[in-house]
C-alpha cells in the first residue's frame, strides 16, 4: 500500500476532518511523506477541506 493510500485510508476513518499533523501522528509516518500524500490527494479532488487546515474524504 503507498503513502498516499495510507493516508488516505486513515482521513477516510477519522470521524471528524484531520490535520496534517494528525494523520502523521496516526500513522506513524514521517511528516514529509504525509505532506506529499496530502499534495497529491489535493490535485486528485480525494480530499476537501471543510475548515482550515482540517482534511476529510471528498467521498466517504
Amino acid at each position: 500500500m503507498s503513502v498516499k493510500d495510507q493516508v488516505l485510508e486513515i482521513i477516510k476513518a477519522s470521524p471528524a476532518p484531520v490535520t496534517a499533523g494528525e494523520v502523521e501522528k496516526l500513522s506513524g509516518l514521517e511528516r514529509k511523506a504525509v505532506d506529499k500524500a496530502f499534495t497529491e490527494l489535493k490535485k486528485e479532488n480525494a480530499i476537501v477541506s471543510p475548515i482550515r487546515c482540517k482534511w476529510e474524504a471528498a467521498v466517504k
